[in-house]
């Protein structure tokens, strides 16, 4: 038995539940955390969608069939959350999935926990330009190095299909950032 299997095993069983959910928790807080970061912009909304992944993933544990690995599956549970949580806030507001990249982007210059210089808050306005889906994928390749293969199997989607969204989302940011 692989060391994941036994871990997922863990997690399943009553007795080392508790125990192995910290320890997944400490291995995938961090990765997790910038994943959804890179959706959301803001530090204290990335906090709050990484604590729902995290109670989903416990929630939602016992049905883990071991079709994916376990990161996929929790990546795209953080994903899902993530879009869910922009969506919830595009509806509260009644703006455009756009006006609420763009107020994320406004306030991400203010945001104490936000270390980038004007280059990185160019390269996150040309960001919020792109499609979702397109953010997406560019901010799980360009941000986190994700393989097309792992990727594929995140967004239950075609390696070909992810490679042809990066080229355009590159494509689109680089007109931005040489006409803006």
């Amino acid at each position: 038995m692989n060391d994941e299997a036994q871990f997922i095993e863990d997690l399943q069983s009553n007795s080392n539940k508790e125990q192995a959910f910290k320890a997944l928790i400490s291995l995938y807080k961090e990765r997790l955390y910038w994943h959804i970061r890179h959706i959301v912009k803001s530090h204290d909304d990335a906090d709050d969608v990484l604590q729902n992944t995290f109670i989903k993933v416990y929630k939602n544990i016992q049905n883990f069939k071991g079709d994916s690995k376990l990161y996929s599956w929790m990546y795209r549970i953080a994903t899902n959350e993530s879009i869910t949580f922009i969506n919830k806030n595009t509806k509260r507001l009644q703006v455009s999935n756009e006006d609420v990249q763009q107020f994320a982007i406004n306030n991400l210059a203010s945001d104490v926990y936000f270390e980038g210089d004007q280059i990185q808050l160019k390269l996150q306005q040309a960001i919020a330009t792109l499609p979702p889906k397109q953010q997406l994928v560019f901010n799980m390749k360009y941000f986190q190095s994700i393989k097309y293969k792992d990727m594929a199997d995140i967004l239950e989607t075609s390696e070909g299909a992810l490679k042809a969204s990066y080229h355009i989302a590159v494509k689109k940011i680089e007109d931005y950032l040489i006409n803006n």
